[in-house]
């Protein structure tokens, strides 16, 4: 298995999942476990440049594979991943836990948008070439990573800056973008219905 451009011979039981792997034998432990169940998200990597759950692939079953996990993310030299720069600049986490499966389910985003794979909320008959990641496109796509702490504004934004190239790489990393401009609807004074008065 390549991980992250370095080759591997791990010699395990083949009901080692590839989280498991990639956290205990190759110390990589920027993929987290959260729900064991593929329902979070939180340990997405991309696997043959496709996003995946870690957590429900046998390590053994990725065999000849290439892996790529968020410690994989950086280029060469260490500069930071155009989607890394824009989750700093948009304040798009906040404990972290959730963020390495963020990024990696966020590069397979741009990869399929750019290859013109539909989502559920693409417009019928668009499929002719890359799909436009508009903040409905991105939420759909990024629907299967959760985020407890509740940034999910953020990563809308910083996926969709990353998207449109438009991250600078001079721009320092603790740089905020202005606040938006745009008129904030009223919020509802009704409450919600799972809140209990």
């Amino acid at each position: 298995m390549r991980v992250n451009g370095t080759d591997h011979v791990l010699d395990i039981d083949h009901r080692v999942t590839l989280l498991d792997a990639l956290r205990e034998i190759l110390d990589l432990t920027g993929s987290k476990k959260g729900c064991d169940h593929g329902q979070c998200g939180a340990c997405t990597v991309l696997v043959d440049g496709r996003r995946v759950n870690s957590c429900l692939l046998f390590a053994v079953a990725q065999d000849g594979c290439e892996v790529t996990t968020v410690e994989g993310l950086a280029d060469a030299d260490g500069s930071p991943h155009p989607l890394q720069r824009a989750f700093l600049a948009h304040d798009a986490f906040q404990c972290g836990y959730c963020t390495p499966g963020q990024l990696c389910s966020a590069v397979g985003v741009l990869e399929e948008a750019a290859a013109g794979h539909p989502s559920h909320v693409t417009a019928p008959g668009s499929d002719t070439g890359p799909v436009a990641l508009t903040p409905e496109e991105i939420r759909e796509r990024l629907s299967g990573n959760l985020c407890r702490c509740g940034a999910y504004n953020g990563i809308v934004d910083a996926v969709a800056e990353a998207a449109a190239g438009t991250t600078p790489t001079d721009r320092p990393l603790d740089a905020r973008p202005a606040p938006d401009a745009r008129p904030r609807p009223a919020p509802d004074a009704r409450p919600h219905p799972d809140v209990i008065m």
